[in-house]
């Protein structure tokens, strides 16, 4: 009766050696492979001295508006504009059509772009359009050739194209709809570079690479993961934040060599305690390393409420005087008893949060209390205000 369990459909057939270490392999490269993700990387955490973009930036003239230009009578420099840019066409206005122009289909605008680095000419980039004027749209208008020029004065670039304004407006008789931002723009790919920027990667027998945070822990591990991967000698950490590194001459060997260092993987650290406060919205935000130490804290709320009730004075008929409106104010003022609560040591974030959530204080309250704390030594961490 018992074999009559045992029938042949219900084995599972063997699976061979070679199929299970298979599977193992997988299984194990998965979880390498999620681990190696989570780590920093040391083009997360620095990068190459004086490889940056730049900042440009040009005046200009957005066209063919449908009558949502700028009013030429009060913007002065609209009309001084295409002034001057008809008279770079041969086009010369007489003074007095000057100050007559109502270009209602014009407007002045300032335009924005980043040089990227190692951006050579031809290449395209994107730049913003912002009115300056009083223009009440720029959809649908074009941004005429602007030169683009940098902190040097030196012109990198030449923007020009159709805008691409993601709005929409509407107005009669006195009502409006508006629909997102109708005094910017965007153009891409709308300038062409025509200059490019020297920068410092092919010059010199080293590089610098600077830490986006200033941290002598990360600089230490960044150069020593330099070393393990290169050789000793390789990287020297100069402070907390740049680190001195020994690079190949040739331009391809020197290519390669920062292309394998910025996969390098660096050892997860503890960043330093902070808690930042942002004092106009009431924010805080808090890191992984905030620990608290055990305090009392007492918390009473002061309400003060102040209302206003208007009085009408009549005089009688035959008395000559006047009616007068005065105001009767009623202030009070209601403070609540504070109870002092007992927080205990908070070894973790997690702690930190609950033992600051048992007090019921508002984020406002807040602020306060936590640059209480840190002035009586009991939160380990950095306070800054924003």
């Amino acid at each position: 009766m018992h074999d009559s369990f045992n029938t042949p459909n219900t084995r599972q057939p063997a699976r061979p050696l070679g199929l299970w270490l298979a599977v193992l392999f997988l299984a194990l490269a998965g979880v390498i492979g999620s681990s190696a993700a989570q780590a920093a990387r040391i083009k997360e955490v620095a990068a190459v001295e004086g490889v940056r973009s730049n900042q440009l930036t040009g005046f200009g003239l957005v066209v063919g508006l449908d009558g949502t230009g700028d009013q030429t009578t009060q913007m002065p420099y609209t009309s001084q504009g295409i002034t001057n840019y008809l008279q770079q066409l041969g086009i010369t206005l007489p003074a007095d059509a000057v100050s007559k122009l109502q270009l209602k289909n014009v407007a002045a605008v300032l335009v924005t772009a980043q040089l990227p680095a190692f951006a050579r000419p031809g290449q395209a980039i994107d730049v913003n359009v912002s009115s300056v004027g009083n223009s009440k749209s720029l959809k649908g208008g074009m941004l005429i050739a602007t030169p683009l020029k940098g902190a040097d004065g030196e012109i990198y670039a030449i923007a020009q194209g159709n805008l691409v304004v993601a709005g929409a407006g509407a107005s009669a008789g006195g009502s409006k709809v508006q629909v997102n931002h109708l005094s910017a723009g965007r153009i891409p790919a709308g300038a062409q570079v025509e200059r490019s920027v020297p920068t410092p990667l092919q010059e010199g027998n080293s590089l610098i690479l600077g830490l986006d945070a200033s941290d002598f822990q990360t600089a230490r591990r960044v150069a020593q993961a330099i070393n393990t991967r290169f050789g000793a000698g390789i990287a020297q950490a100069l402070d907390g934040r740049t680190i001195r590194v020994n690079a190949p001459l040739e331009p391809d060997a020197r290519v390669t060599f920062m292309a394998e260092l910025e996969e390098l993987p660096l050892e997860s650290s503890v960043p330093s305690a902070k808690v930042v406060i942002n004092s106009r919205t009431g924010s805080i935000v808090m890191n992984q390393a905030v620990t608290l130490g055990a305090c009392a804290i007492a918390h009473g709320n002061l309400s003060i409420s102040i209302s206003t009730t208007p009085s009408v004075s009549q005089p009688n008929a035959l008395a000559g005087g006047q009616t007068t409106v005065t105001e009767k104010s009623d202030i009070q003022i209601k403070q609540e008893p504070g109870m002092l609560i007992q927080l205990p040591p908070a070894p973790q974030l997690a702690d930190v949060v609950r033992a600051l959530n048992s007090l019921g204080a508002t984020p406002q309250d807040l602020l306060a209390i936590l640059q209480a704390i840190k002035s009586a030594g009991a939160l380990n961490a950095e306070l800054e205000v924003i």
